[in-house]
């Protein structure tokens, strides 16, 4: 394995690139963009570690670890290396993180096989979120009522919670000397913002007393509890246990509340307290605490801050939690058309052959010599090589610049950094190392010198720029433009925003009275004070094509997902695109054997119009399927014994083993050839007695079980060699469905077999 070409480089991974590859091919391309590749964290003992690939999954975050078969094995690695690995897995475990491991081995020698373990692990429909762990602590504000009279420091508190909602807060903490009402504030200001309201504690005892609470002060709402096996959801105040919740959150939409009441908040750090929070997105949440102390020395107010769900970047700089951003496009003459790349990120060495040449580079120097000579700039990378090439290009004009990236001893790279900070380096060229975990405030230009298709690489970037800092007036941001394809074009500022039009160094992020007052000028022919030594015209302008498939295909149905929605079989949807007869919204080809092809779902709902197909989903897939059985179109008779088989054999989820089903096969043809019954017909493998196991699966996956998969009634694990009834579906069939079925297989065959003797 020592030479194996998928194994880590400096600069990217082959491992990681075949990685995101079958990870599309099994949940499609545009599901690849949630996958975060070496996403930052720190191990028990606070040791900063990077995960191959993190992912939101239904709320839950899910590592992916992918090695070379020596990183693991502690017959070959060190013992110190072998107990370094498992502790970074532990680590992961406590976070709260699923974690999952597989080898390269297994994804060159078996991609069937590890595709269908990321189904089973990531499930079949996963729910993919957005990781933005960069941004900004809410808006918020603590407040010490131990020392008012009750009713005063009741009304000051409700005046606080007022009108820091109007200052767009959207989280606050609350701390009361114990015995002198603070659930009653709570309850009370939850009134007042109306909706449904969470209170979560961490004992029962406390959850019936809210209770009561709310029974008094808000008499016509209805109460339910969420706790200790009961599970009353739909009330319009839900008192709920903290592990009870954490663990059935798929109970719940992340916006069922509209008030979430946080009691004994001193707590919030705890891993249950943070799945809670950071689940739901309330518009209003409050802690409540009697003692805002806590014996690790941590401030309260900052630990329940961080543990609240963040703001989109947008409402982070309306609401001044964030600085705004002026943007400058700088075209370059390389061509990117033909770079390879993947749905979330450019093959390595495809890009570093096109990025790294001394005329761009000379570009991004030149730049900063003709704008923002003297600032504190940090230029983006693609690779350690391109940043040191940039960073000696500025040395050689007299400007002490430094390359950092992780192939720096940490004292040096801290030493550079802390000089970065101090004024002593006013440019630092970074490879992947400042993405996460690493901030100066006074940071004022962004050099996005490096391409990526990857939305949370750029904005881990753009991050880095966006602090507070005294005198700070806005980021410049400056993105340099490579010619590519539609589908291949890098991220920009403007795409990111989507912002079309384009005014050289105009504000793209901003306060609306901010942006409508600088847009005001350049209407009016001239340029913002901050840009008028800048050799721009305020006359500029430039329509930014925004277009991002990703995006787009979104919100789109999948080729995989239109025949999983419709009642017909996979080859004809095929055909009729082949033919020209169904033609996609969205059509990305990756490569000239390998292209992804979307559809709105109104295109969806055309066809099925058109072609007579009934469009399948949860709330007639049962009707749909005892339609199915009742209508059993029979050439052989396969499908009732399929039927039969997993009536027999599928547990409590729906799961049964191919070679249960196999045997079964196997068991009633003998049987009928034993009683002197005609078992099929003549060229049929089940007319005889010589066929092997794995030609009655072959033969039982062709016919009765593909036109029941390709309805998305059932799926089937190869490698796993299990067959799954649709859980849906499965949950939803009564014992009576399951005779009827059972009554229905019986009359078919009988039907069957008079009809071939």
């Amino acid at each position: 394995m020592k030479n194996n070409p998928y194994l880590k480089t400096a600069g990217g991974s082959k491992a990681e690139d075949l990685f995101i590859s079958l990870f599309a091919d099994t949940f499609g391309a545009e599901k690849a963009g949630y996958l975060y590749s070496q996403y930052p964290f720190y191990d028990i003992y606070q040791n900063a570690r990077y995960a191959d690939f993190l992912i939101e999954n239904g709320r839950r975050k899910v590592a992916i670890e992918i090695d070379d078969e020596a990183t693991h094995n502690p017959d070959i690695v060190s013992s110190e290396k072998f107990a370094d690995d498992l502790l970074k897995q532990n680590s992961m475990i406590y976070l709260g993180w699923d974690v999952y491991r597989w080898s390269v081995k297994q994804m060159l020698g078996n991609p069937d096989g590890f595709k269908d373990e990321l189904r089973v692990f990531l499930g079949s429909d996963p729910k993919f979120h957005a990781i933005e762990g960069y941004l900004p602590l809410q808006k918020s504000r603590s407040f010490d009522g131990s020392k008012l009279e009750l009713r005063e420091y009741q009304k000051i508190a409700l005046d606080s919670l007022e009108k820091l909602r109007k200052e767009k807060g959207s989280i606050a903490l609350l701390y009361f000397a114990t015995g002198t009402g603070k659930t009653v504030s709570a309850v009370l200001d939850a009134k007042k913002v109306g909706g449904r309201v969470l209170f979560v504690a961490h004992r029962k005892e406390l959850l019936h007393q809210a209770a009561e609470t709310f029974q008094k002060c808000w008499a016509n709402a209805s109460i339910g509890f969420f706790a200790d096996g009961i599970k009353e959801t739909n009330s319009q105040i839900v008192c709920a246990g903290v592990q009870s919740l954490a663990l059935n959150l798929d109970l719940f939409k992340e916006n069922d509340f509209d008030y979430i009441i946080i009691d004994e908040a001193h707590h919030a750090a705890s891993e249950s307290y943070q799945r809670v929070i950071s689940y739901f997105s309330p518009k209003f949440m409050l802690g409540l605490t009697a003692t805002p102390e806590r014996t690790d020395g941590n401030d309260i107010t900052e630990i329940f801050r961080n543990t609240a769900h963040r703001l989109d970047i947008k409402t982070a700089v309306e609401t001044g939690a964030l600085c705004p951003v002026r943007c400058m496009r700088i075209h370059t003459n390389i061509d990117m058309s033909n770079v390879r790349f993947n749905s979330v990120r450019y093959n390595i060495h495809d890009l570093d052959l096109k990025i790294c040449v001394i005329e761009r580079n000379r570009l991004i120097v030149d730049t900063w010599f003709n704008y923002v000579k003297g600032k504190k700039t940090v230029v983006f990378c693609t690779s350690v090589k391109h940043s040191e090439q940039v960073a000696e290009l500025f040395h050689e004009r007299g400007i002490n610049a430094k390359a950092v990236s992780g192939r720096m001893k940490k004292t040096d790279r801290e030493n550079t950094l802390r000089k970065f900070a101090a004024g002593e380096i006013p440019v630092l060229c970074s490879c992947d190392i400042l993405n996460e975990g690493w901030d100066c405030p006074q940071t004022e230009v962004l050099f996005m010198a490096r391409p990526t298709m990857s939305k949370v690489l750029y904005m881990q970037q753009l991050g880095r720029g966006m602090r507070l800092s005294e005198g700070k007036e806005c980021l410049f941001v400056f993105d340099f433009v490579d010619n590519a394809g539609i589908f291949n074009q890098p991220l920009s500022l403007h795409r990111l925003v989507q912002i079309k039009d384009y005014r050289p160094g105009a504000l793209v992020l901003a306060p609306s009275k901010v942006r409508d007052k600088d847009l005001n000028l350049y209407l009016n022919g001239e340029k913002p004070s901050v840009l008028l030594d800048w050799p721009v015209h305020a006359t500029d302008y430039e329509n930014v094509d925004i277009f991002n498939w990703q995006d787009s295909a979104a919100g789109m149905v999948s080729q995989m997902a239109f025949v999983r929605m419709v009642d017909v079989q996979e080859e004809t949807v095929q055909h009729y695109i082949d033919i020209g007869k169904i033609v996609p919204d969205l059509e990305v080809r990756f490569s000239e054997h390998r292209v992804f092809r979307y559809f709105k779902h109104e295109t969806v709902e055309k066809y099925a119009v058109s072609f007579g197909w009934r469009i399948i989903d949860d709330s007639n897939r049962k009707d749909i399927f005892m339609e199915m059985v009742e209508r059993m179109d029979m050439s052989y008779s396969y499908k009732p014994v399929l039927l039969k088989a997993l009536l027999e054999y599928a547990g409590d989820d729906g799961k049964v083993l191919i070679s249960d089903v196999a045997a079964y096969f196997r068991k009633f043809y003998n049987k009928r050839r034993e009683s002197g019954l005609i078992p099929e017909k003549s060229n049929s493998m089940f007319s005889k007695d010589n066929y092997t196991d794995s030609q009655a699966v072959r033969n039982i996956l062709a016919n009765p079980f593909r036109r029941f998969e390709d309805m998305n009634m059932m799926s089937h694990t190869r490698t796993l060699g299990i067959l799954q009834v649709n859980r849906k579906l499965w949950d939803s069939l009564t014992d009576t469905d399951k005779e009827k079925i059972i009554s229905i297989c019986d009359k078919k065959l009988e039907e069957y077999y008079k009809r071939i003797i």
